[in-house]
């Protein structure tokens, strides 16, 4: 078998910005692995956030052992990009020489379409309203926030899309009293679920104060072991491969989470189809599924997924699985 990596850059529509900085391209890194003639793929995108960049996740790839099994990966390198890379490609590889579907090789039911949000990136208010007048007919709608001057956006937002469903994401941007005193305008706007709004490793208050809507972990929910930590703070878990280190975990991180009563939200980083494809077997039946990453995109991969009225669909077998 041979494993080999490539970056690839996908511009996107329209600069998307976060709490943290602004984007005008989704940078990916291909993983591929082929034995006898069939080739398998996997597409990650290394975050800052979390000490990832394209050097160094080629690197953790670069230093695995070519003829690599899927379980084998899962000690030989820690939850996040590279493993996520690596460990879809193996499934598409297995698949592919398998003749069956990942899904069928995952013992799972044949996935169906998922509604999935669109998110609206953080800018002024004006801006944010427009974004939301364009987007309004969506059935629902992920705020990008975390300032400590988010009502006017928020505000903005329901003015432009009235009857949208509303979700939000404050990317560990606000502190315990920004959140406290934001949280009743939340549920009076419709806000159905706020995702990470303290510091991922300062959130305990969240333990103490009321939580009078769904709150959410991501930043503070890589893998299994994140389970422990979040117990009496959080409501829902987001589950993204580029944390897990790809669908092996997100799958059990999935089944653990669920065991432990809390609702389940799939989520990506920007990124292409690719990246997306595995990530929709773990969001069958999920609360909230939000892998919009290739409608971002000025120009997605061949054979991307199909995005309709019903949601995003699994994966073609050209694509992945």
């Amino acid at each position: 078998m041979t494993l080999t990596t490539a970056r690839h850059s996908f511009p996107l529509a329209e600069a998307f910005t976060i709490a943290r900085g602004t984007k005008t391209a989704a940078e990916v890194l291909t993983a591929s692995v082929t034995r006898g003639g069939v080739t398998g793929r996997g597409e990650c995108v290394p975050y800052a956030r979390y000490g990832e960049s394209l050097d160094s996740v080629e690197a953790e790839i670069a230093g695995l052992p070519q003829d690599v099994t899927r379980a084998q990966l899962q000690g030989l390198l820690p939850a996040g990009a590279a493993r996520n890379a690596v460990d879809c490609a193996l499934w598409d590889l297995e698949a592919k020489q398998a003749g069956l579907r990942a899904w069928d090789l995952a013992g799972l039911p044949a996935p169906g379409p998922e509604v999935t949000a669109y998110t609206l990136s953080l800018d002024s208010p004006e801006k944010m309203e427009a974004q939301a007048r364009r987007h309004a007919a969506r059935p629902l709608l992920k705020i990008k926030l975390g300032t400590p001057d988010d009502m006017p956006r928020l505000e903005a937002v329901r003015r432009g899309a009235p009857k949208a469903r509303i979700i939000i994401d404050a990317n560990e941007g606000w502190s315990a009293e920004v959140y406290a005193d934001l949280a009743p305008h939340l549920l009076r706007l419709g806000v159905e679920l706020v995702e990470q709004p303290l510091p991922a490793g300062d959130d305990a208050m969240l333990a103490e104060i009321a939580r009078p809507l769904p709150v959410c972990a991501d930043e503070s929910c890589h893998d299994r072991g994140s389970l422990a930590a979040l117990k009496g703070k959080y409501d829902v878990v987001n589950i993204k491969l580029d944390k897990t280190g790809g669908l092996t975990e997100a799958l059990a991180l999935r089944e653990a989470a669920l065991a432990q009563r809390y609702r389940v939200m799939v989520g990506c980083m920007v990124g292409s189809s690719l990246a997306m494809a595995p990530a929709v077997l773990v969001a069958q039946g999920a609360m909230v599924t939000d892998l919009d990453g290739p409608l971002l995109l000025a120009e997605d991969r061949e054979d991307g997924l199909v995005f309709d009225a019903a949601g995003v669909h699994p994966p073609a077998a050209a694509l992945w699985g």
